[in-house]
């Protein structure tokens, strides 16, 4: 039997999982800011995957990038998310937030 495939489907599952409350607290924290860290890590796994022999190792590098890059549109998301009220807004930066009317209609 092969288990590659199910080590790197468990490594994606888990990856998307530590990625989620890293940016909720992110951006509660900081904003959108930390975009831009995002990005970096981003890139450089997805160019430490390209260089890495184990097939397993590459790809778990490569989706945790890719999820790192994933994450960028999603602390912006979650912004908005925050302004809608959906997620607890920090109040030392409320000044950032522009409420956004739900009973608003298109």
């Amino acid at each position: 039997m092969y288990f590659t495939g199910i080590i790197i489907a468990v490594a994606t599952f888990l990856t998307i999982g530590l990625w989620h409350p890293i940016v909720i607290k992110a951006e509660y924290r900081w904003g959108t800011r930390p975009w831009i860290v995002f990005g970096l890590v981003g890139i450089i796994c997805i160019v430490a995957a390209l260089f890495i022999e184990n097939a397993i190792a590459s790809a778990v590098v490569g989706v945790f990038g890719a999820s790192a890059l994933w994450g960028i549109g999603e602390i912006f998301s979650q912004k908005k998310r925050v302004e809608k009220g959906w997620f607890p807004m920090n109040p030392k930066r409320r000044h950032e937030y522009q409420p956004i009317d739900t009973n608003e209609k298109p």
